[in-house]
């Protein structure tokens, strides 16, 4: 018992040294018991004081910090017997000695830290000390500057005072020497520039007044008013004098009432100047009308020499303006003072008002009315020329790749919508004529010739055929030297804008007009419907001949450029399509395209089922060997030009320039007959040896696979490729052809 006592109180005793190191000082202090030991300092001060804190108080734990060693003591006599309570002695005395021999370890490592820092404290107390006597020297001088700014501060504004008095009295100076300077201002612009003298005397005046006591302002003050007095007598002198114009007029009578000159006096010569001037523009306009009958009977006037809307601006805008121009500068200068003004302007207006009545009114309204429909056809036929201008331009531009741009349709649709757009807004315009609150609209004299003559005639049927001349210009009229032709999209829009009008625009338009100005029934005659329906479908016919003609040109001329450049004699044995042929494939199929946008299908004749793989020889389709003629094996050679000819004699004439139908089929069957016509002309031109014979053969084989689609009657294209095979042959030194099997696996290739 005595020696669990005794190593209960070494126990005490080592707690109580190891509380009193500096290691634990140091935990204490710095962490406020947040930092835990490691190792055996963690074993022999127990757990943190949070975990410590979360558990229940018992007073028998040794390492908690609710330790009681009575407690304990009473707890292990009554629970533990004699050679367990030696043996806790025995290892609380190891874990003391191993707890001081820790503890001496951590001393002799940190004792240079300990002395290191507290050096470091020494002088950083010393430092501070430095620092806080720098601050106070610091202090005294910001005291210092702020007493320095403050003097600073009031000199400024001293000065500041001072240089405003200095200011006040240059500027005092200035106007001295401004005010003995007016005289010699006003000389030198009383000639050239009386309103800035006036504005310079205006300003001076009152300074002048107010110190004319004494005797340097008043000798300025008398010599400044004779100059201002030279000035208006010179200002009254041109008054009288001089034809001023109302601007001028106005300006000169504002000076003279600046100068304080009577204003009765000046009214009575603004309104002579004023009046002179009216008079001399209303001389002017007489001159234009006829010489009065002196018995005072009506005579019918010739119109004025001069264009109807000439005069009628010069009287309304020319003299009435000038008038209400001098009236509204009579009022701003002179005030409410009306009393010579009104009979003044009065009297003028009479005389307008009697020139105007010599007139013959309704020869001038008709005048007016027939020269405002002229203007407005060529507003319409503008605006045509500019609506083709951008179908032109749409048509012209480049297309980036994967976009396209509005097509043929689009484009129509666009140009004719807008035309009749256009042409409905010009007769809304020239409706205003016949308006019912318009006093001469109902005159029989006038209504009737307007409607029919101006409008129905003079305006929408003159509009059509000008379009239809324009239209059909594009394909009759000579390009000028130089000048881009027309591009065939364009001539086949036309065709179709024409052949629209034809069909049933022309009809609306008309019926459109006579519904909104009715013609009367003893009236002058009208150009019928069909008659101008007629024009519009000739110039589409036209349009689209031309454009056959346009595009079998373009076709023939690579065919022919591909036959004239070839050298058919020595040219090798055929194994290809030639690549013209397929570039011509190309273009018609792009040719079908382009006109099936605008036209009809149309009719074809029908097929026979093998039109695709039919032969083509170097003898007539009526006599081919084999196929179409098994049992004919002549039996001498037979001359080929003989039955070529001899086959014409019974073949159907093939019209090449025909006129075409207003459909698809008829377009392409003329733009291929013209393109087989020209090949069939060059290869008669030419000499060609065996294989130039086999290459024309295959190359015909393949035109015939392809073209007999787009024509209205597979014949026509069967015929002509036969010509050119006969000719070919006929032109041939060694006529030897390809077998058919042959030409059919080339094409099928190719």
């Amino acid at each position: 018992m005595a020696a669990a006592t005794a190593g209960s109180g070494a126990g005490s005793g080592a707690g109580s040294e190891a509380a009193g190191s500096p290691e634990a000082t140091g935990g204490s202090t710095g962490g406020g018991g947040g930092r835990r030991p490691h190792g055996p300092l963690q074993r022999y001060y127990g757990p943190a004081t949070a975990e410590a804190a979360e558990a229940a108080p018992d007073p028998t734990d040794i390492n908690g910090p609710h330790f009681d060693p009575e407690v304990f003591m009473t707890k292990v006599r009554s629970e533990c017997p004699l050679g367990q309570l030696l043996a806790r002695e025995a290892a609380l005395s190891r874990e003391i000695r191993a707890l001081d021999s820790d503890m001496q370890t951590l001393l002799y490592e940190n004792y240079n830290k300990f002395i290191s820092a507290t050096d470091t404290i020494r002088k950083m107390k010393v430092d501070f000390r430095h620092m806080e006597a720098e601050m106070d020297d610091l202090a005294a001088n910001m005291a210092a500057i702020s007493a320095s700014s403050a003097r600073v501060s009031a000199a400024l504004q001293d000065r500041h005072r001072r240089g405003a008095q200095l200011a006040g009295v240059q500027a005092l100076l200035r106007k001295l020497q401004a005010l003995v300077e007016v005289p010699g201002r006003l000389r030198r612009w009383a000639g050239t520039e009386p309103a800035r003298a006036l504005r310079c005397h205006a300003r001076a005046r009152a300074v002048l007044r107010h110190y004319r006591h004494l005797p340097s302002f008043r000798a300025i003050e008398d010599e400044s008013h004779a100059i201002m007095a030279e000035l208006a007598q010179r200002l009254r002198t041109r008054l009288r004098e001089e034809k001023l114009d109302p601007k001028e007029l106005t300006e000169c009578v504002e000076m003279l009432l600046q100068l304080e000159e009577p204003a009765e006096e000046l009214s009575e010569e603004f309104l002579s100047q004023a009046g002179a001037r009216l008079e001399a523009e209303l001389a002017a306009l007489e001159a234009e009308l006829p010489a009065a009958d002196p018995s005072g009977a009506a005579t019918t006037p010739p119109p004025p020499a001069s264009d109807i809307l000439d005069f009628v601006d010069r009287g309304s805008s020319a003299f009435v303006g000038t008038l209400c121009q001098l009236a509204g500068s009579y009022r701003a200068l002179f005030g409410g003072d009306a009393g010579r003004l009104e009979p003044f302007a009065a009297a003028l207006a009479a005389r307008y008002f009697t020139l105007l009545e010599r007139d013959a009114a309704a020869a001038l309204v008709a005048r007016a009315a027939r020269e405002r429909v002229d203007r407005y056809l060529r507003a319409l036929q503008t605006f045509f020329l500019g609506c083709l201008g951008d179908v032109r331009q749409a048509l012209a531009a480049p297309r980036p790749p994967g976009k396209e741009g509005p097509g043929l349709p689009d484009l129509l649709a666009t140009l004719a919508a807008s035309v009749l757009g256009q042409l409905k807004a010009v007769l809304a315009y020239v409706q205003l004529f016949t308006a019912r609150d318009v006093a001469f609209a109902s005159l029989p004299y006038f209504k009737g010739e307007f409607c029919v003559t101006a409008v129905r005639e003079g305006l929408v049927v003159a509009f059509v055929r000008w379009l239809c001349r324009t239209a059909r210009g594009f394909a009759d009229g000579p390009a000028e030297r130089g000048a881009p032709a027309a591009p065939p999209a364009l001539l086949l829009l036309l065709a179709r804008l024409c052949l629209d009008y034809e069909n049933s625009t022309i009809s609306y338009i008309l019926t459109l007009t006579d519904e909104q100005f009715p013609p009367q029934d003893s009236g002058p005659a009208v150009t019928p419907g069909p008659a101008l329906c007629a024009e519009a479908r000739a110039a589409a016919q036209r349009l689209l001949d031309h454009y056959v003609q346009v595009q079998g040109a373009a076709v023939a001329q690579m065919l022919r450029k591909s036959v004239e450049t070839r050298d058919w004699l020595g040219t090798v044995e055929p194994r290809n399509v030639r690549a013209v042929m397929k570039r011509v494939v190309e273009d018609i199929t792009a040719i079908d395209v382009q006109v099936g946008q605008l036209f009809e299908e149309g009719v074809r004749r029908a097929q026979s089922s093998d039109s695709s793989r039919r032969a083509f020889s170097v003898y007539s389709s009526s006599r081919a060997p084999g196929r179409y003629a098994p049992s004919y094996t002549p039996s001498a050679p037979m001359d080929t030009h003989l039955l070529s000819n001899i086959q014409k004699l019974f073949s159907e004439r093939i019209d090449i320039f025909s006129p075409v139908e207003f459909n698809k089929v008829s377009v392409l069957t003329g733009i291929i007959k013209i393109s087989l016509k020209t090949l069939l002309e060059c290869v008669r031109l030419r000499t060609l040896g065996r294989f130039g014979l086999q290459q024309v053969q295959v190359d015909g084989h393949y035109l015939q696979l392809y073209l007999w689609r787009f024509a209205s009657d597979e014949r026509v294209v069967q015929g002509l490729l036969d010509e050119v095979a006969a000719s070919a042959a006929h032109r041939c030194l060694d006529p030897v052809p390809m077998e058919h099997s042959v030409v059919e696996l080339i094409c099928e290739r190719g």
